[in-house]
Order: C-alpha cells, then structure tokens, then sequence
C-alpha cells in the first residue's frame, strides 16, 4: 500500500511511525510533515488546508489511502477532495467533521442521539452570555464554537474571565462544570461499524498539579488502571454507536476518527467534546500498545469494510507520553532554538523510548532540527506498567536539550501511584 498523511505534529509522527512498521505499507508520504516524520516518510510542500493541492498530490503518488490528521484540514473539506477522485481517505467529510468544528452542532447531533452531556446554552449577544453565566454558576464553562487548537476552553471561578473569554468570541457554548476525572476515548468508524480503542487520560494544563492555562495537551498515559473494566464497552453503547447512528441518519455519515472527550462524574458518564481526529498527545500512547498494524484498519474505516476486521490486538504494556514545549507556551511561543539530544536518545533509549516531533523544522543553513512551535517533541516510552514507563519517559527527556522549554513533571504520577 502507498499512503499519503496529511498534518506536521506529533499526531502525524505517531501515525507515520506505526505505518511505516506495517509490512502492508511500501511507500510512505507525508504533507509537509516535520523533521522527525522525514526520518520515516517522504515529505512533500502541500498547504494541508488546500484540499485540491492534496487530491493533486494523492493522484501524483498513485496513494491507495491518504489520512488527514489533523482537525482544520477535515473541517475545510479535504478529505471531500480526494474521495472526489476516487482515492480512500481516512477522515470524515467537512459535513461530518462539523462534530468538531462547531460545539453547537456537536450538542444537537447528541440531543438527537440521546447522548449524556452537559446541560448548555449557545450565546451570541453579551445578554445571553450573562444569563447563561447566572444560570449555571462557578466554575464557569466557556468554549469557542469554532476550532481553536485544543485552547478554546476557558474553565474558571472567574466570572469576569469567563465574561471577557464568551465575549471576545463570535459565537460561544456556555455550559455546566462536570466533576470527576476525564477520559479520552477514540474510536474508529467507517459511518455503521463502530470499533473502540483504548482509553487513555490526558493533561490539558501547562505546569504541575494541573495549574496555569490550558494548552492543547502536555501528556498522556494508558491504560487507565483506576477506570472501570466495563467503561469502553458502556461509551461504546451510550456515546459511540448512537453518534454514529445519528450522522448516518441526518444523511452526513462520520467515518474516520471519532474522539470522545469524556468526564466520570457521580451521576454517570458524561460527553465533554467530541472531536473528529485523533487527539494529540493520546494518540502517542494509544497507538504505542496497539499490536494490530494500523493500515489495515485505517483502510477498512476508508473502505466501509470494519465489519469484517479482527478484533484489535494490544499490548499489556503501559505507555506514557511528555511534551516538551518551547519558552512562553502556550502564549506565543519562541522557536528557532536548537534541539540536542535526539541521537542519543535514539542510541541509549531505544526501542523502549522514543521521540516524536512536532513543531520542529530543520535548519538550513546548519542542517540542525530546531524549534518551530508551541509543543515541539513528544517522548513517548513504554513499560510493564505506569511506573516503568515514566521512568523511561522522563530518563530520555532528561538527554533532550531545548533553550527555555518547559514540561510537565508530574504525568502519570498519581496514577502511577495508585496501580
């Protein structure tokens, strides 16, 4: 199989590693792609939000599949360009990836579907902003209707901050605080077939103990060993398949990756957001424990043929991933800084660690992999549990050097503990 992905971060760095491991898979090619994606995938300078720059580039290469990874370029409607000429994408049309790209959408689809979430209100005027504000109370829940990067959600006892964040967008989502621990959950669906994979957990704020502002994702593990044995299975019944049932029947079926962010709380399992992609930084440890290789399965979501896949295969493995970020995320962050280290982790830590790359380029002029955004590198490591994997985690990261960045020290910790 030749296969195209579409994105630059460590979201596409994660897919690229795990195909270009699958026997299936002959040639591999990514746009633009990153430094480290070019140590395992051929790179090609297409505007990934230019959907015929992407079906041209498809047709050139003779792509048998072509995975758009991240969220804008699925909103936009890329993957609509390549199924226009015949080619199997991996990703929903722009339609169906309106789940993502409007909260609004994404609350009616689940009043349909008889989803749980959030009680909510969508304002537009600063009248309902306050009214919304009043009706539910602190801590205050503002979230942007439109994409924003994993930062759009503003969670604060502030009723001026959550004033000022509702009021600066054009349209906002304002809804009840949900207590208990979050759980993101993937799913792949080719629009009827719905096939889950492993839970993993998150840390969307930028210092430890979950403190300072909300970033697009620090770190992640999995498995979940305090979750509920049977909590897949119950958001597979009461969250997944509905959804996808729902899509099919308003005529905008969803194939692709379908993320549900989830919160445990006393009353319940509750829908925090879906999107429409695999989410960045859990895809680095759910697709560190998957045994199956990935092409297959990304082909039968393209292809409408999940029903006749095998169960998914997974490691009994933990797997632990942390971002390294530049200096001021996630503010506008510094970049052009050199990164040191990368061969040596490669050399000492490998396979059981490993970095993947996302906003790093290489430089021209010194051949050296720099900085080139807010999160730059993920290191990803496994282990027999939480404990080892952290501790492999955090022994690569220590090799890695990077002017002024920032990570969080704390990932897994309290889960680590608690095993």
């Amino acid at each position: 199989m030749k296969l195209l992905v579409i994105g630059n971060g460590a979201r596409e760095h994660a897919l690229c590693r795990s195909l270009s491991l699958d026997p299936a898979v002959t040639a591999l090619h990514c746009a633009p792609g990153n430094a480290g994606i070019a140590e395992v995938a051929e790179l090609h300078a297409v505007d990934a939000l230019d959907g015929a720059a992407v079906a041209a580039l498809a047709r050139e290469l003779e792509a048998d599949l072509v995975v758009v990874g991240p969220e804008a370029p699925l909103v936009a409607g890329v993957a609509d360009a390549v199924r226009a000429i015949g080619i199997p994408v991996f990703g929903p049309s722009g339609a169906a990836a309106q789940l993502e790209g409007s909260k609004a959408f994404a609350k009616d689809v689940m009043a349909g579907a008889g989803v749980p979430t959030a009680r909510s209100y969508v304002c537009t005027t600063p009248a309902e902003i306050d009214e919304a504000l009043d009706a539910f109370g602190a801590p205050y829940v503002v979230k942007d209707d439109g994409l924003a990067a994993g930062k759009g959600v503003v969670v604060t006892e502030d009723i001026e901050a959550a004033r000022a964040h509702a009021n600066a967008c054009e349209r906002v989502v304002i809804e009840e605080f949900l207590d208990g621990p979050e759980v993101s959950l993937f799913a792949i669906t080719d629009g009827e077939t719905v096939v889950p994979l492993q839970p993993a957990q998150d840390f969307k704020r930028a210092l430890d103990g979950d403190e300072g502002p909300n970033t697009g994702g620090m770190g992640a593990y999995s498995p979940l060993p305090w979750a509920d044995p049977k909590l897949v299975q119950e958001v597979l019944d009461t969250v997944l398949q509905p959804t996808v049932d729902e899509m099919k029947k308003r005529g905008t079926p969803f194939s692709g990756l379908l993320y549900a962010g989830l919160a445990i709380t006393g009353r319940g399992v509750r829908v925090i957001e879906f999107n429409a992609r695999f989410g960045d930084p859990e895809t680095q440890v759910v697709l560190a424990r998957l045994r199956t290789p990935l092409a297959g399965v990304l082909l039968a979501s393209a292809t409408g043929t999940l029903a006749d896949l095998e169960p998914l295969r997974w490691s009994d493995d933990a797997a632990v991933t942390v971002v390294i970020a530049s200096h001021n995320y996630p503010a506008t962050p510094r970049t052009g800084d050199p990164i040191t280290g990368l061969d040596e982790v490669a050399a000492q830590d490998a396979p059981n660690a490993y970095v993947l790359h996302a906003g790093t380029k290489r430089d021209e002029k010194s051949g050296q992999v720099v900085s080139a955004g807010g999160r730059v590198l993920s290191v990803t490591a496994t282990g027999t549990d939480l404990t080892q994997a952290r501790e492999r985690a955090y022994t690569a990261l220590a090799r890695i050097g990077l002017d002024g960045s920032q990570h969080r020290t704390d990932i897994a910790a309290k889960a680590a503990d608690e095993s």
